[in-house]
């Protein structure tokens, strides 16, 4: 099978504050669509989307977590074997990208040491009222070595330019051999003459 028609699955997480935008960025990414007043997740939502990259398929199976800190702790349930998270912060709430710090610390600190991360500053329609400067989150972004995109969910910039990214930086390894349903252990090998 040629590896342009290969499928990789990974899961991905979305990880912010409260009324970042993490819900509007994946139903934009998903759907297409968009809704001025998306109702707060409860616990996370699940959706699936690809990428078609030049020499691969990419199939996201993505986890979209609610902001609200009374779920804060069901986070980990959902980051746990996550080959990627984008963690989500508010271009006009600068305690937004303050959250998102400490989620990428958490992230790196107890998360899949190979875990791809990108750092999302949304509702750059907003531009008029931002109060965190590109340069300082992208500086950021360069010293913890994690992507670093502005979006709109509303306006739909970078929103798929972000995935892409995010895709063609997951390790797309061959598919291993398959093994034997049951393998035997080292004990039942040896041979098995009588008296």
């Amino acid at each position: 099978m040629s590896s342009s028609s290969r499928v990789h699955h990974f899961k991905l997480v979305l990880l912010g504050d409260t009324a970042v935008g993490k819900s509007c960025l994946v139903v934009r990414f998903v759907r297409d669509e968009f809704f001025e007043f998306q109702e707060p997740t409860i616990g996370a939502a699940f959706l699936t989307q690809t990428v078609q990259l030049d020499d691969s398929t990419v199939k996201f199976e993505i986890w979209d977590t609610a902001g609200q800190e009374r779920y804060r702790s069901l986070a980990p349930m959902y980051y746990r074997g996550a080959a990627a998270a984008i963690v989500v912060y508010d271009i006009t709430n600068p305690d937004s990208f303050t959250g998102a710090k400490s989620w990428v610390k958490e992230l790196q600190r107890r998360g899949d040491p190979n875990v791809v991360i990108a750092l999302a500053g949304n509702k750059a329609d907003l531009d008029s009222r931002r109060k965190v400067e590109f340069e300082e989150a992208n500086a950021y972004a360069e010293e913890n070595g994690i992507l670093h995109l502005e979006t709109s969910a509303k306006n739909a910039n970078n929103v798929k330019s972000l995935f892409v990214e995010i895709a063609g930086k997951l390790p797309k390894n061959p598919p291993q051999q398959e093994r034997e349903a049951f393998p035997l252990m080292p004990a039942q090998q040896e041979s098995r003459s009588c008296c």
